[in-house]
């Protein structure tokens, strides 16, 4: 076993099989202490993800290390067996029994026949990879990936079958559907597969047309707006939401074992910073407005502040200012002009904002689809009027403008062995740029490439946000808080939680260099 560094919150214990994966996560789930917060098995790694406040990362390591050969033991709880009802009827059945050369109906035996194994998820809240020791395939995937693949469809590529729990692009070859619903975000339990579990598919004649409902989708058209009547205490209607609005908190924590992301703010030290100023608990949500355009009409009195990116701000077409609490009285327009300065800006309410919480937060995941819809004109969203300390009477930070060249700091990377000695000293000495591919799910840099040492895939692995993954292009991509749990480009290097909130109010076109970050054992 090699354990890997991950940035500051994370290591990387690689094994040589997918068997001793699922040992160790087994191992490692059966002896979990204190500060853990999510084990996230993959292909040949389980990436541990710690809080270094309760346990740091010399100490994880150590645990690791001691758990490596060790038996579960009576904690771990038995394997499950999920059977799900297949109808094979998929768009790729026959070509894909022609390319492995045996005819359909063997194919669906085999499939059929298979005990699966989940080892682990990713891709999409819910979507379990499957692999089984009596699986003789390896799939090529579809030379051109599918814009979308229905929910419950089952397919297979490599060694791995697999059912998509929700509408999404995808390139697996489908062989049948099935009306299992494989994630609930209201669920006890919300993957229908969990890491460990063993599945068999068992073929039937049809299923229940619309059936399979990806609960994230339900949940983005049920719960996208915030009730103001509901909530009892008021609220805002939105006049124009500008270029994108959402709800955001801290995110979700120690869901990534089930395939779901992080999500949550951005710029995490904008929204703190915004609770702090009208007395919120620091997690409470906030409005993440993307470069501006805002405009807002309270229907109830409150007290109100914006912190982050900046430009115009009004009032009753008075202006006010950001990095301050300030009261909204009822009926008064808030306008937030597009940005001159930064990508996003936070706006809390005293007592924060309603909503519904799915997986204990009230963040919109855009990749996911899970929480509430990005806020339209004419959505409303309710005060929740939370118990919140009094407004602080002085401002707790000025307000600065982000340089035009920001510098930002890097914690070691699992894969910095993969690139050229040259790559690695380029990555710090060169001026990169951020692209205009910059969005919630991460940001692209333009700048020279990072020649490999190593060609070839890597076996699918765990993401933090941070993340410097590196494509063959050799340009790197920074994940944000709603990128992929797991992913199969080398990450060189991992951003510092003070340079993602650098990031995330980096406009295109704004140059980036790279710093080596001191991480603490």
């Amino acid at each position: 076993m090699r354990i890997l560094p991950m940035g500051e919150r994370a290591l990387l214990a690689e094994v040589a099989t997918l068997a001793e994966v699922l040992s160790l996560h087994d191992a490692l789930a059966a002896s979990r202490p204190a500060g853990v917060v999510d084990l996230v098995p993959a292909a040949r790694t389980v990436l541990v993800q710690v809080d270094p406040r309760v346990l740091s990362l010399a100490a994880a390591r150590m645990w690791i290390e001691g758990a490596e050969g060790t038996e579960a033991g009576a904690a771990a709880a038995e394997p499950r067996t999920v059977e799900i009802g297949v109808v094979y009827d998929g768009a790729d059945l026959d070509e894909t029994a022609a390319l492995l050369h045996v005819s359909r109906d063997e194919l669906v035996a085999r499939h059929a026949g298979t005990e699966w194994t989940v080892a682990f998820t990713g891709f999409a809240p819910g979507f379990g990879y499957l692999v089984g020791d009596d699986w003789p395939f390896d799939v090529p995937r579809l030379a051109s990936p599918r814009t979308r693949v229905p929910a419950g469809a089952v397919g297979v590529a490599g060694e791995f079958s697999g059912a998509y729990p929700r509408d999404t692009p995808g390139g697996w070859r489908l062989l049948g559907t099935t009306d299992a619903v494989l994630f609930d975000a209201d669920a006890a339990a919300p993957a229908l597969l969990t890491p460990g579990d063993h599945v068999r598919f068992r073929p039937v004649r049809a299923v229940a047309a619309g059936a399979v409902l990806g609960q994230a989708d339900a949940d983005r058209t049920d719960a996208g707006r915030a009730d103001a009547a509901e909530a009892g205490a008021g609220g805002i209607r939105i006049a124009e939401p500008g270029l994108l609005a959402t709800l955001q908190d801290l995110g979700r924590p120690g869901a990534a074992s089930i395939g779901v992301a992080l999500s949550g703010a951005l710029d995490r030290g904008a929204l703190r910073l915004a609770n702090r100023l009208v007395g919120n608990p620091e997690g409470a949500a906030c409005i993440e407005v993307t470069m501006g355009g805002l405009r807002a009409v309270a229907t109830a009195d409150a007290w109100a502040a914006v912190t982050g990116a900046w430009g115009a701000m009004t009032l009753g077409g008075r202006a006010v200012d950001p990095g301050r609490a300030f009261p909204w009285p009822a009926g008064e327009e808030l306008h937030l002009d597009w940005f001159a300065h930064g990508a996003r800006a936070y706006l809390a309410v005293r007592g924060g904002w309603d909503g519904r919480v799915v997986l204990g937060s009230r963040a919109t995941d855009l990749m996911a689809g899970l929480g509430p819809e990005p806020l339209r004109a004419g959505a409303e969203v309710g005060f929740a009027d939370a118990a919140a300390n009094a407004v602080p009477a002085a401002d707790l930070a000025p307000w600065t403008a982000p340089d035009a060249e920001i510098h930002v700091e890097l914690a070691p990377g699992p894969r910095s062995a993969w690139f050229t000695p040259d790559a690695r000293h380029l990555l710090y000495d060169a001026v990169w740029t951020v692209s205009g591919q910059a969005d919630r799910v991460g940001i692209r840099l333009d700048g020279p490439e990072l020649e490999r040492i190593r060609d070839g895939e890597l076996p699918s692995e765990g993401m933090v946000p941070g993340a410097l993954q590196v494509p063959p292009s050799g340009r790197p991509t920074v994940l944000m808080a709603d990128g992929p749990v797991t992913g199969g480009y080398p990450v060189i290097a991992v951003a510092t939680d003070a340079a993602i909130d650098a990031f995330a109010q980096a406009r295109p076109g704004t140059r980036v260099r790279f710093r080596h970050a001191r991480v603490p054992g």
